[in-house]
C-alpha cells in the first residue's frame, strides 16, 4: 500500500503541540483556567482553546488580573470576546486588594501596578480552587521565561524555583500537585512573536486596535514612548507631542511603551517584526529593562 508524504507547515505543527498540551491540562486537572487579557497571545491561546474542543464550548474560565490601568481599547475586545465565546470571566482586581489594604500602591513619577498583580492573582487562585492557569509566555520574551518548563510548578505559596524545575522529557508533562499547589501551562513556550503575528494572519484573527498604527498623544520617558494617560504620571519636564506609534504588546499604562510605526495591517506589522533585532519586552516595557532580574525576580514571587 502507497503513503502519501504528509507535510506540515510551521505553524501547523505549532498548532498541533499547543491542542495536544492544553487537552492534555484540562483531562489531567480539576480545575484549569486561562488567564486573558485581551492582549495578542493571549488572544491566539483562546484561539487554539476554541480548537482544541470544537464543537464543543472551551470547557473552563477565563481570568484577567486587571490592574485598573488598562488601555480602553484593550478591555473593551476582552469583554466582547467573552460575551462572544459565552466564557465566564473571572476578574481579579488589584483595586480592589489595593482598597482591602493587601497591597500597597506605589507612589511617585515611575509608580506602577504591575508588581502588585501576585497578590489578587494568588488569591483568585486560592478562592476559586483553580489547580492549573494557562499563560501566554513565550521563551523568546526574555531570559527568564526561556527557563520555564511547558508545565511549571507552582508551590503552596505559588512561588517558582528555577533550580528545582521538574525534568519534561519529550512531550511527556508531568501533572502531579499537592493540595494547596498548582502549575502555570504554557502551551506558547515555543512560539515566537513572528509565529504569532503570522498566525494571526492565517486564522484572520480579530487584535485591539492600538496593535496598529494610530496617532496618539505621547511623551518620552527613558527611552521609550508612553501614553500621556493618567497612570503614565507624566512630569512637567516631559513635553507631550503627538506621533504614529503602534503596541507591540499590552499591559499596565503606566510602563507599556508605545514604539513609532507606519504599520496600519498585518502584512506591514509582519514586515516591521521580522525585521527589529529588539525583543518586545525589552523595548516597550520598562519594568522588565530596570534590570535583567527583573522578570525572574517577579516570577519567583509568584506572579509569572
Amino acid at each position: 500500500m502507497q503513503r502519501a508524504d504528509y507535510l506540515m507547515s510551521q505553524l501547523d505543527v505549532l498548532e498541533a503541540e499547543s491542542i495536544h498540551i492544553i487537552r492534555e491540562v484540562a483531562a489531567e486537572f480539576e480545575r484549569p483556567v486561562l488567564l486573558f487579557s485581551g492582549g495578542k497571545d493571549s488572544i491566539v491561546m483562546l484561539r487554539l482553546a476554541e480548537k482544541a474542543f470544537a464543537p464543543a464550548p472551551i470547557p473552563f474560565p477565563v481570568m484577567h488580573v486587571d490592574t485598573g490601568h488598562n488601555f480602553d481599547e484593550v478591555i473593551e475586545y476582552r469583554d466582547r470576546k467573552v460575551a462572544e465565546l459565552g466564557l465566564r470571566l473571572v476578574v481579579a482586581s488589584v483595586q480592589d486588594a489595593i482598597d482591602k489594604g493587601h497591597v500597597v500602591e506605589q507612589k511617585g513619577r515611575r509608580a506602577s501596578r504591575n508588581k502588585l498583580q501576585t497578590v489578587p492573582l494568588l488569591n483568585a487562585i486560592e478562592e476559586h480552587g483553580f489547580t492549573a492557569a494557562f499563560g501566554g509566555a513565550r521563551r523568546d520574551e526574555e531570559k527568564a521565561r526561556a527557563k520555564e518548563r511547558v508545565v511549571s510548578f507552582r508551590d503552596e505559596f505559588g512561588q517558582w524555583d528555577p533550580k528545582n524545575q521538574r525534568p519534561e522529557l519529550w512531550n511527556l508533562y508531568n501533572t502531579k500537585i499537592h493540595p494547596g499547589e498548582h502549575v502555570r501551562v504554557f502551551p506558547l513556550s515555543n512560539w515566537t512573536e513572528l509565529d504569532i503575528w503570522d498566525y494571526i494572519r492565517r486564522e484572520e484573527i480579530e487584535l485591539p486596535s492600538i496593535y496598529f498604527a494610530h496617532t496618539r498623544q505621547v511623551f518620552e520617558r527613558d527611552g521609550m514612548l508612553l501614553a500621556d494617560l493618567p497612570p503614565a504620571n507624566r512630569g512637567e519636564d516631559e513635553p507631550v507631542f503627538e506621533a504614529m506609534v503602534r503596541y507591540r504588546t499590552v499591559g499596565d499604562i503606566s510602563c507599556t511603551g508605545a514604539v513609532k510605526s507606519s504599520a496600519v495591517g498585518l502584512d506591514e506589522v509582519i514586515e516591521e517584526i521580522a525585521a527589529t533585532r529588539v525583543t518586545e519586552r525589552g523595548q516597550t516595557r520598562a519594568d522588565d529593562r530596570a534590570s535583567e532580574a527583573a522578570m525572574e525576580d517577579r516570577k519567583k514571587e509568584g506572579y509569572f
